[in-house]
């Protein structure tokens, strides 16, 4: 049994979620409540907005761009919390709950990446529908293709690190929803201040991937 293997199966704390590539539920619980990612205030949502069971992959390469790559699952069951209100004897998954999962992953990878901030989605280009999540679904694959990071390198900079990614979902391995230019920031830590004080400037945009900051 490996070393990550032996403290999984004892519910020790992992020390350097950096070098992870999954995530369990767990994880993604401890992510929620900030005691995941030391060098970043970035968390996932707590249920029931977080959006999917597991991070099956994570990689700074790969993907259809080759630069990165997360890919996440939520096991679906019938008495999931949306099916009950979307609609009444209509149920299904709002589409935008799957979108959302999408800008969850998307500034999840920026968290993993040593990125510093508070997570926020920025937008996306475009998303087409072409299928449902019902409650006969079993699996959601959630899998998103970094295209182009802006990222910081340390210090205290105020510049907002950006990811920018397609994104698509699949429901028992059929691919129902696509995304095309997602983007999710990480906003920095802004002091208390007047009501009536003047807005900053724009901050300068963030360094490419491989450029220093």
């Amino acid at each position: 049994m490996t070393q990550a293997q032996t403290e999984k199966a004892n519910g020790a704390k992992r020390t350097d979620p950096y070098g992870q590539e999954s995530f369990d539920y767990r994880d993604l619980i401890a992510s929620g409540e900030g005691m995941l990612f030391r060098d970043s205030a970035s968390r996932l949502p707590l249920p029931p907005m977080l959006m999917f069971d597991r991070i099956s992959r994570i990689t700074n390469k790969g993907g259809r761009y080759d630069a990165g790559l997360i890919e996440a699952v939520l096991d679906i069951r019938p008495d999931l919390w949306f099916f009950a209100c979307h609609f009444k004897k209509d149920p299904v998954m709002p589409g935008c709950l799957g979108l959302d999962a999408l800008w969850q992953l998307t500034g999840f990878f920026l968290a993993w990446k040593k990125q510093p901030g508070r997570g926020r989605a920025l937008g996306v280009g475009k998303v087409r529908f072409s299928g449902m999540i019902l409650p006969e679904t079993r699996q959601v694959l959630y899998r998103v293709h970094m295209k182009r990071l802006f990222l910081t390198r340390g210090g205290a900079s105020k510049r907002m690190p950006i990811a920018i990614a397609d994104g698509e979902v699949l429901a028992d391995g059929e691919t129902i929803y696509r995304a095309e230019d997602l983007r999710a920031g990480l906003i920095q830590e802004m002091p208390a201040k007047s009501p009536n004080a003047a807005a900053p400037a724009p901050a300068a945009p963030a360094a490419k991937e491989g450029e220093g900051a």
